[in-house]
């Protein structure tokens, strides 16, 4: 039997910055080619030439602005801003690479079902196959009044609809059979019209008749990913999605939603097999530990705390400005924030006797160290079975990423502990080509 393998995502943003404040300031981050197309195709290549299973870009529907009421600290102070739609980067990376997994964000609380089934079919189709949905529910005020609404529906609201859409698109994207062309230009046949169907999908909320003007991509469809940590999208999780980006922290925090996950896709009928957990790691490598700790200790140096700070208000749906304890931070949320984030926060200010400010401007760095400093840390995580694989988050761009394929992932390879050399043609296969 094959050994199983460590599974490998990046995590991307089309802006200054991943998610760590000070990256964009380090001598070595490029940032002439913020928008360029080059910066996107290069980073491409580099992973593939690595081997990775794929890439995704985050995203937002807007402009982060809850923090002290403004945007200003966002544009100021470079913090994660989505310049460029990830649907108009991701189809020139998939022209210049063949296997690698290409995911987009895209929210089902305003985009409709039928637009993200074509476009995400689209891009499946001319990358072979190689297409990701990560899906969100999106959380925050400012996304809903960038399409008409003056709030963002409830966690439960939002879940539901969310399950309505991708049965939906999943039913448009069902409506062709593989064989459907004939092209035969002497009898005038170009496809058979009985091998393709009405959707006629009818939910509480939505409907879509279909058929999508697509046809079947090779892989069928997206590769479904999801990262909702509250009881809502972990029940959401279990039921569609065939990869996991847990949320970063404690080995012990990442066990217990291991754990919680595997017993959630039991009770949906699923095999923990269908399913990937893989938490996002932020990685310094160096030569020697001691060389990493001196270039973790640069980028903390770079962080400004004012920018970590409105970091976590916009993923919280709060204003940490004025909200100092988490009875005040709740009862400014409402109904926006991702859970995970919260959960996270509350983790660090009781592991630390931290104060909510104090644990909210810190910016994590998971993995540090030499090359086997840190494949010893994630073949230990991976062995002990709390994941399946990690997702990585540049601590700067490009060069933190090209960091780590050029001295992690030959000694993961050493170790047998990650592939070599591709095997499938679609990520779906790529995803499970161990198991």
């Amino acid at each position: 039997m094959a050994r199983r393998k460590i599974h490998l995502l990046a995590y991307l943003k089309t802006g200054p910055t991943a998610n760590h404040a000070g990256g964009w300031r380090h001598p070595e981050s490029t940032l002439h080619d913020i928008l360029d197309p080059r910066r996107y195709e290069h980073i491409a290549q580099v992973l593939e030439a690595a081997c990775f299973d794929g890439c995704f870009f985050a995203d937002l529907q807007g402009l982060y602005d809850i923090h002290r009421g403004s945007f200003a600290t966002y544009i100021e102070k470079g913090g994660q801003i989505s310049f460029l739609d990830p649907m108009m980067v991701l189809p020139l990376m998939a022209r210049v690479t063949r296997h690698l997994g290409l995911g987009a964000t895209l929210s089902t609380t305003f985009i409709p079902a039928f637009t993200i089934a074509r476009q995400l079919a689209s891009l499946d189709i001319i990358s072979g196959g190689r297409v990701a949905w990560n899906v969100v529910t999106s959380a925050t005020d400012l996304e809903a009044r960038n399409f008409g609404l003056e709030k963002i529906p409830s966690r439960d609201e939002r879940y539901a609809l969310a399950e309505e859409v991708v049965e939906a698109c999943l039913a448009l994207w069902d409506c062709w059979d593989e064989d459907v062309f004939i092209l035969d230009k002497e009898s005038g046949r170009f496809g058979d019209a009985a091998k393709v169907r009405y959707a006629n999908y009818r939910g509480s909320r939505i409907s879509t008749r279909g058929p999508l003007p697509s046809p079947r991509s090779p892989q069928g469809h997206p590769v479904i990913m999801q990262a909702g940590a509250s009881p809502r999208g972990r029940d959401f999780a279990a039921r569609f999605a065939e990869l996991i980006f847990a949320p970063s922290g404690a080995e012990p925090e990442l066990a217990a939603f291991t754990q919680d996950m595997r017993a959630r896709l039991a009770a949906a009928g699923r095999s923990p097999d269908d399913c990937l957990i893989m938490p996002q790691m932020r990685v310094v490598v160096g030569e020697t530990d001691a060389q990493a700790q001196d270039k973790a200790a640069l980028l903390e140096s770079l962080i400004d705390p004012d920018l970590a700070l409105a970091n976590n208000s916009s993923y919280l749906g709060a204003d940490l400005s004025g909200a100092k304890d988490f009875d005040t931070l709740t009862r400014a949320q409402g109904n926006q924030g991702i859970q995970g984030v919260a959960d996270h926060l509350r983790a660090r200010m009781e592991r630390e006797k931290l104060d909510l400010t104090q644990a909210a401007s810190k910016i994590d760095v998971e993995l540090v160290g030499s090359p086997k400093t840190i494949a010893d840390k994630m073949q230990a995580m991976f062995e002990s079975g709390i994941c399946d694989g990690f997702v990585i988050s540049p601590t700067y761009f490009p060069g933190s990423i090209e960091a780590f394929c050029r001295a992690v992932v030959p000694e993961l390879q050493r170790r047998g502990l990650f592939r070599t050399h591709y095997e499938a043609s679609t990520l779906r296969g790529t995803i499970r080509d161990d198991l």
